[in-house]
């Protein structure tokens, strides 16, 4: 029955990890799918910690194991080149910033061809990325609706079910040599991207809640407000290539955004808008203090205060990155690559 097993290329795309690529790799050397039927090709951005250093440590003792160089430092050109050179029949995108369970490959391997779909994916549990109050309401605030919609790999899935995107992705070779590779243009949301145009062209992604892997999200406001304005600001240009919106939920915090700053500056026109403003504003903040204070009911009334700002942060950033994508690619139509090179390639 091994034998049958096809043949996995595992691609982690990642740039100063040093934090957390040793046990990302450790989760992955532990995995139950057969070693001589596995590669791991980790594609590093340039690292400029000991990432690089710690890769090369795992490279002499795993011959599966293989560093590559990717000095374009981002996501898809990481993904590209792993996947040019990828021997696998089945290509996998795993993140450095996260942990799997040991049956993680074999589980993908197996709903891929039991469901005869093109990419597979699962449930994503939010670990903190520190030990700090912040960085513990950041995960859990990653984890509720009111802080990313009802992304089902986010919030959980109780089935298998076929859904628009699903974190990392374990693909069929042949989906890539039907619909092309990753955008390069994107910077952030290139999954987004490529699964909106896989379903286009009539592939199918499936969300399996037994396929399991732990993340750890940005352990500060700042690490989140940064990643989160990225994850905005190339949305519109995500819409703008594919035609479509993506999803509706990516759309409520950019509205939320316009609505409260078109409504405050005319409210100092005419006052109709200061009604609206102030409402809006209270819809918002007493929204935000009810999905707060479920989950410090939960995990301990410490996290009261600050859950607020966390959730305030990620709609904020989410939302005013997204109007400046709209206005730099749809209004102004600039077609701009990554000026940011520091960028983390992880979530």
């Amino acid at each position: 029955m091994i034998n049958n097993l096809p043949s996995i290329s595992i691609i982690i795309p990642c740039r100063n990890e040093e934090k957390f690529i040793s046990k990302c790799l450790d989760s992955i050397i532990a995995q139950d799918y057969p070693k001589d039927k596995a590669e791991v090709l980790v594609v590093d951005g340039m690292s400029e910690d000991r990432t690089r250093e710690i890769i090369k440590e795992y490279s002499k003792q795993h011959q599966h194991v293989i560093l590559f160089d990717n000095p374009k430092k981002i996501v898809p050109t990481a993904m590209n080149k792993g996947i040019q050179n990828a021997h696998g029949a089945i290509i996998i995108r795993m993140d450095a910033h996260n942990i799997y369970e040991k049956d993680y490959v074999s589980k993908c391997v197996k709903y891929l061809q039991e469901y005869d779909v093109d990419n597979v994916g699962g449930i994503w549990v939010t670990l903190p990325g520190s030990n700090t109050l912040i960085a513990q309401s950041i995960a859990f605030a990653l984890s509720h609706p009111f802080g990313v919609g009802n992304a089902y790999f986010r919030i959980g899935s109780k089935e298998p079910r076929y859904v628009d995107t699903v974190p990392f992705g374990c693909y069929k070779r042949e989906v890539f040599q039907r619909i092309g590779l990753f955008d390069e243009d994107l910077v952030r949301n290139q999954d987004d991207e490529f699964n909106l145009r896989l379903t286009k062209n009539g592939g199918k992604l499936l969300l399996v809640p037994d396929i399991v892997s732990y993340y750890y999200a940005r352990d500060s406001l700042k690490k989140l407000w940064k990643m989160y304005f990225q994850y905005g600001y190339y949305k519109p240009l995500v819409v703008k290539k594919i035609g479509a919106i993506l999803t509706g939920r990516q759309l409520m915090p950019a509205i939320f955004v316009v609505g409260l700053i078109a409504s405050g500056i005319f409210s100092f026109v005419l006052k109709p808008f200061l009604l609206l403003f102030v409402s809006w504003l209270f819809l918002y903040l007493s929204a935000n203090i009810v999905a707060s204070g479920s989950i410090a009911f939960k995990k301990g009334l410490k996290y009261i205060f600050v859950l607020p700002i966390v959730f305030a942060t990620l709609h904020f950033s989410y939302g005013i990155g997204y109007l400046k994508g709209i206005l730099d690619f749809i209004v102004f139509k600039k077609h701009r690559r990554n000026k940011i090179v520091d960028v983390p390639l992880t979530r």
